[in-house]
């Protein structure tokens, strides 16, 4: 995994999208703000993605301080990864983006259908 290296100069919008770059994090967050979940959970809710995939995404969501990975020392081991306190502000933060989105995707849909 190569680590992004952060300009302390770049607009904060753009250090903010960093974060959630990419296809599956913003999905995850979403999916981790309703609470904790093992990995075969989200692979679940996303079977899209590979293991492969969920693995370094929720790595380094974890090495930008959004999501806590816990593993218990139990057989079969046993993972469970939580947003942190940092990650619910972000997935406040995202939210009202999301609803912007929406309400995009309901402008783009009264644009296609065919006028009566």
């Amino acid at each position: 995994m190569t680590r992004r290296r952060q300009d302390p100069n770049v607009c904060g919008v753009t250090a903010a999208i960093a974060v959630i770059d990419g296809k599956w994090k913003t999905t995850l967050l979403w999916l981790l703000e309703a609470g904790p979940h093992r990995p075969a959970e989200l692979r679940r809710h996303v079977p899209d993605i590979s293991e492969k995939v969920l693995t370094e995404t929720l790595r380094e969501m974890a090495v930008d301080g959004l999501v806590h990975r816990e593993v218990h020392d139990v057989l079969p081991p046993k993972t469970v990864y939580s947003l942190t306190d940092f990650g619910r502000e972000l997935a406040e933060a995202v939210a009202p983006l999301s609803d912007w989105g929406h309400r995009r995707l309901e402008k783009l849909a009264e644009a296609a259908r065919p006028a009566s």
